[in-house]
């Protein structure tokens, strides 16, 4: 009788069991684009850790006034950000973006190309 129950106790709690995932919201994205506008590397990693997120996870879904972060990071003057992002991101991610990056600030894209090479 005992084993029944605890069976279907936990047969139970399985099936309405679901993992917690990032929900990755508006307040979020709004959050990091303000550190990464005025340049606060140290903000964004702690908040990044808290959240229990990686730069490489979220760079596809965060957008900062139409652009991603490497280049809202280019055309902020965001050069500690943009200098992180770079070290973080893949290195296929951020050839992609070298173009961008050359337009907006000199100073990333001699980071990105070291990093690239």
């Amino acid at each position: 009788m005992k084993t029944t129950l605890l069976a279907s106790l936990v047969l139970a709690s399985a099936f309405s069991y679901t993992p917690q995932s990032v929900a990755f919201d508006d307040s979020i994205s709004l959050r990091i684009c303000e550190y990464v506008s005025i340049n606060d590397k140290k903000r964004l990693r702690k908040y990044l850790k808290t959240n229990n997120v990686n730069i490489r996870s979220i760079f596809d879904n965060v957008q900062c006034n139409g652009q991603n972060l490497l280049e809202f990071a280019a055309t902020s003057n965001a050069l500690d950000i943009g200098e992180y992002l770079i070290g973080k991101l893949p290195v296929k991610t951020v050839s992609n973006n070298l173009a961008v990056i050359k337009k907006n600030s000199a100073h990333l894209t001699k980071i990105a190309n070291e990093r690239i090479k």
